[in-house]
């Protein structure tokens, strides 16, 4: 960067157009396009250039320079020549000088070019080449800006971690493990058809350790191999490695292994037989990093210069209030139900928050209506912040009566007023652009209709962040309005000059300043809440005390809810990325399924957190498979985000390498293909309760004729690769949804292994359910951390588009009802003993004593917490299951948070969760008479519910960050006030703990409630079917 910062210092340039050098002067404060201009003129006078100016058009031309071993392009033209990221050199008469490259712009290999985005495009479920309307616009500035940060990962990257990545835990080994501590056991390995062999091991051994103990017998029994080769271990018949200087213990597959008492096999693999992760990808030249910034105010300002020097205006120095003059409306179809009359209303939204309104006059509804009135807003121009948003919505008239319409305000008042009708239409503007520029002039967008309740998934959160337009642009409403035009860009500075001693904004009067401390770190967010975002200066004030401030005091909650809705600007944010960014990639899978719904928080498509994500998915191959899902999802699912989703997916695959890309390929081939399916299930067996029996006939019929891959990963669990469909097992299952539940063969494995067994599901958004399993992931992760192992079950479940998704099929498992079924008919669910004899049924008797009870009492106990935190509503007997293990776990998670599911008005809930009296027979409970094991259950529950007090903040932030989805019953602060209630936070840990017991006694007073509704459901299953 220039170190002077005076805008009269000149600035030189030698270059060499089309290998003739050529050397230009001009002011520091001049533009890209200055620069081409004085270019173009210097090669018309020397003569050295057949076409001078065509050096103007940025399409035929770029001006590079070389920043180490890279070539970059000044790709904005309205970018200040100071900014650019240039190697700069000073000359004795104090002037700057810098060397470009002029260069025709080369384009790629068409054909190439047109392969790769019709790949792209089929991963990412979306032709963003559609949408391509100029290389200034946000898309292709986006693509072109996100290269940088991908390049940058590449070159760190080391393809083979990369491609071994194991999955580990940092967690202590939970009781039951702990005696493997003292122990040895038996692992086994595998090295192609050459040699199986097994040893003892500890857990404290490394998988070099192993590894030298193949060397040594491959040595011994004179064996050839490649002794120079650098070998990796894998799972056998799975896609996961032991790797890295871990030592056994951390790797989940060996406590799984040790959990089970199953055999430990491992394949040997040398790393050059791994698949390529070789990028391919043609990606896009790197451009200025400052792209989109611009100087400070100081240096814009137009104090002291003359005309001729002025080139654009800073925003700081614009001192009229904002205003916007309504043209008018038009719509090509009117609604079937119209409105009498309608007026327009415009805010000033800041993230969610709407900080102005104003109103227009009402006028009777038509198909074209005119107003050309101003609408005046109380708020200066230099005071918009970026990321500032003009919200138009068109709203019906209170009753009718244009006389009733609420009258032109400058001020948003703190309630709603009382006389606001409903809306009708909506649609934003962002007023400063993603190249920091003002929007001016006259502006044409098409609106979204506002849908009634239940219609659609848009929600508040939602569409007021959104500034993409309707894309269906021929049956869509339009307004017309126009900003105030100057005749110069107007540009947001990136701050204002330093000047004092003490480093603190000039503007600051001592006493005033506010001071952040670590002490008070917690209180971070609150502090924030209380700024006026609308005060440049107060703002800016912000910005110096945050830029003071170590991102590694910052606790993770605190970053993540920093990321909210509630802080829209990008220093904020910036802060917690950067905190972000010191997490393991464990840490960042648990909180994945948050951060890809906030980046429709922010304000552009390119910001430090999508940059984040992307590096590090690119970094992790595990991270890289969930970020894929979950960003397509949200592609299929959100048109106000497809746009910037869809871009960002774009940067992470143009980073994958091969063996990646192949992957995701087949996964996406292979959804695709369930989908259609799916839905042609659907179409042919319509009713939705009655099931014919014809209709897995048919699914197997379909499923001949389609073509599915070989072998694909799963989605929701990468480490899994299905084979070929099983098609006689395959069946359609008695729901009204018409779930498919599909085996697959296995990987080869010398153990016995079953199909692979998924439920493909259309007609339900599973994000509820992904995020229900994602938080019993981060409870069991709390509690391990405290070597409280609750034997959860949290199955894979993800969604791979617009209400359609994957669940996985826990084997060894059945419904309570089943069992109860099994037992009795509808009488077996008041049958006391059914689950224990079914358990006892399972395996010897011994087992069901020290094996089988111990695991019942554990999970009992695990899902009686977590149900009763998150709220989890409409527990019957065939939502809850049991493995012949004893693990107990409850699938479908379709009400959370306390909203229950209600007959005749009359909630269908007995009890704060489910604890039945065959629960408890299980556990030796009798006739209200207390066993060991039902202690031991009260115990383990206390302890698990107190654990989970102290990560309250986390749970709630959590929550709150997915009500960005639109998900119906996780979309108002009442839903976030149930959290804090069920958590008690503020009350003592002894009292907390009296209230969970009392609790569990409430559930054993209401057990014979809870009987009869398990009654009831298995009465009404058998008459359904």
């Amino acid at each position: 960067m220039p170190g002077s910062r005076r805008s009269s210092v000149d600035q030189g340039y030698s270059g060499r157009l089309d290998c003739e050098p050529l050397t230009v002067t001009l002011p520091a404060h001049c533009s890209v396009y200055q620069l081409r201009l004085c270019i173009c003129i210097e090669a018309q006078e020397q003569n050295i250039h057949p076409d001078p100016f065509a050096v103007l058009d940025p399409e035929k031309y770029s001006l590079l320079y070389t920043r180490g071993d890279e070539l970059f392009e000044a790709y904005d033209d309205c970018q200040v020549i100071r900014t650019l990221d240039i190697p700069w050199l000073r000359d004795d008469s104090q002037c700057l000088s810098a060397h470009l490259l002029v260069k025709p712009v080369v384009a790629a290999d068409p054909e190439e070019m047109r392969r790769q985005q019709q790949c792209l495009s089929e991963l990412i479920g979306y032709d963003l080449e559609r949408e391509v309307s100029n290389r200034l616009g946000e898309l292709m500035f986006t693509r072109r800006k996100l290269a940088s940060p991908r390049r940058l990962e590449l070159r760190n990257r080391n393809d083979t971690l990369y491609a071994t990545e194991p999955w580990i835990t940092t967690a202590p080994l939970s009781e039951d493990l702990q005696d493997w501590l003292k122990r040895t056991f038996c692992v086994n390995l595998h090295y192609i058809k050459v040699i199986s062999l097994s040893m003892q091991a500890n857990l404290t051994d490394t998988p070099e350790a192993l590894l030298e103990v193949f060397r040594s017998a491959m040595k011994e029994q004179e064996l050839k191999y490649d002794a120079s080769e650098s070998f990796v271990l894998k799972v056998t018949g799975r896609e996961e490695f032991l790797s890295g200087e871990h030592s056994l213990q951390q790797f989940f597959w060996v406590r799984q292994c040790l959990k089970a008492n199953q055999d430990l096999h491992l394949t040997v693999v040398p790393v050059s037989q791994l698949p390529p992760e070789t990028v391919t990808s043609v990606d896009w030249p790197l451009v200025d990093g400052f792209s989109g910034n611009f100087s400070s105010h100081d240096d814009l300002s137009l104090e002291g210069k003359d005309l001729d020097d002025i080139f654009m205006i800073s925003l700081w120095d614009c001192d009229r209030r904002f205003r916007v003059k309504l043209i008018g409306f038009d719509i090509p179809t009117l609604p079937n139900k119209c409105p009498q009359s309608v007026y327009v209303e415009a805010t000033i939204l800041y993230g969610s928050k709407v900080f102005y309104s104003v109103s227009s006059s009402p006028k009777a509804f038509a198909d074209e209506l005119l107003w050309n009135e101003w609408l005046e807003f109380d708020v200066l121009l230099r005071d918009l912040p970026r990321g500032a948003k003009l919200g138009l919505t068109i709203v019906t008239s209170a009753g009718g009566d244009p006389k009733l319409a609420p009258s032109t305000s400058s001020r948003r008042s703190t309630e709603q007023q009382k006389v606001k009708g409903k809306v009708l239409y909506f649609v934003n503007l962002l007023l400063i652009d993603h190249r920091s520029i003002l929007s001016q002039g006259l502006h044409t967008l098409h609106m979204w209709s506002y849908p009634e309740s239940g219609e659609g998934s848009v929600t508040y959160q939602a569409d007021k962040l959104s500034s993409t337009t309707n894309p269906d642009t021929s049956k869509s409403m339009a307004i017309s309005f126009l900003l105030d035009c100057y005749s110069f860009p107007v540009v947001f500075p990136n701050h204002l000059k330093f000047t004092d001693s003490s480093g603190a904004p000039s503007h600051t009067t001592p006493g005033t300043s506010p001071t952040l401390s670590a002490r008070y770190v917690s209180s971070l967010p609150e502090y924030l809440r209380r700024i006026d975002w609308m005060n440049y200066k107060a703002v800016d004030d912000v910005h110096w005390l945050l830029s003071k401030w170590n991102p590694m005091e910052l606790d993770i909650c605190v970053a993540l809810e920093l990321l909210s809705t509630d802080f829209p600007d990008e220093v904020v944010r910036k802060l917690a990325v950067q905190r972000l960014d010191i997490l393991s990639n464990d840490d960042v899978l648990k909180y994945l399924l948050q951060l890809v719904q906030t980046l429709k928080v922010e304000t552009y498509h390119d910001s430090f957190l999508a940059r984040f994500l992307i590096q590090r998915a690119l970094r992790s191959k595990r991270i890289g498979h969930f970020f894929f899902w979950y960003i397509r999802s949200e592609v299929a699912g959100c048109l106000y985000f497809r746009q910037r989703m869809a871009v960002i997916l774009e940067a992470f695959l143009l980073g994958c390498g091969q063996a990646m890309l192949d992957g995701l390929t087949l996964q996406v081939q292979a959804v695709e293909t369930l989908h259609k399916v799916a839905l042609d299930i659907k179409a042919l067996f319509p009713d939705k309760s009655d099931l014919s029996y014809t209709a897995s006939q048919k699914l197997q019929e379909l499923l001949r004729q389609v073509r599915l891959p070989a072998e694909f990963l799963l989605p929701f669990d990468p480490r899994i690769k299905a084979g070929t469909i099983l098609i006689d097992k395959c069946k359609v299952m008695a729901s009204k949804k018409k779930p498919l539940w599909l085996e697959f063969s296995p990987m080869a494995s010398p153990t016995l292994t079953t199909p692979v067994g998924i439920i493909f599901k259309h007609g339900d958004d599973l994000r509820q359910d992904m995020l229900v399993i994602q938080v019993l992931v981060l409870m069991d992760s709390i509690w391990q951390e405290k070597s409280l192992d609750l034997n959860l079950v949290p199955y894979g479940c993800i969604s791979t588009g617009l209400n359609a998704g994957m669940i996985e099929i826990v084997r060894n498992a059945v419904t309570i009802a089943m069992i109860q079924r099994n037992n009795g008919g509808s009488a077996g669910a008041f049958k006391n003993d059914a689950l224990f004899e079914w358990l006892k049924s399972k395996g010897p008797l011994q087992e069901i004593h020290f094996t089988t009870v111990e695991k019942f009492v554990k999970s009992c106990a695990g899902y009686c917490v977590a149900t009763y935190v998150l709220g989890i509503g409409d527990r019957h007997n065939d939502n809850i299951m049991v493995t012949d293990q004893g693990n107990m776990f409850h699938i479908d998670f379709g009400h959370i948070l306390g909203n229950r599911k209600k007959f005749i008005g009359q909630s269908r809930e007995y009890g704060p969760f489910v604890l039945t009296p065959d629960f408890v027979y299980v556990m030796g409970r009798d006739k209200g008479c207390n066993s060991l094991s039902f202690r031991r259950f009260r115990d383990t529950c206390t302890q698990a519910y107190l654990s989970l007090r102290s990560h309250s903040r986390l749970l709630v932030t959590l929550f709150s960050l997915m009500m960005l989805t639109g998900i119906p019953e996780l979309s108002a602060d009442k839903d976030m006030r149930y959290l804090r209630e069920v958590l008690h936070e503020e009350q003592t840990e002894e009292a907390a703990k009296e209230h969970f017991l009392k609790q569990i006694s409430l559930c054993l007073e209401n057990g014979w409630k809870v009987q009869t509704n398990f009654w009831v459901h298995l009465i009404g299953e058998s008459h359904s079917r």
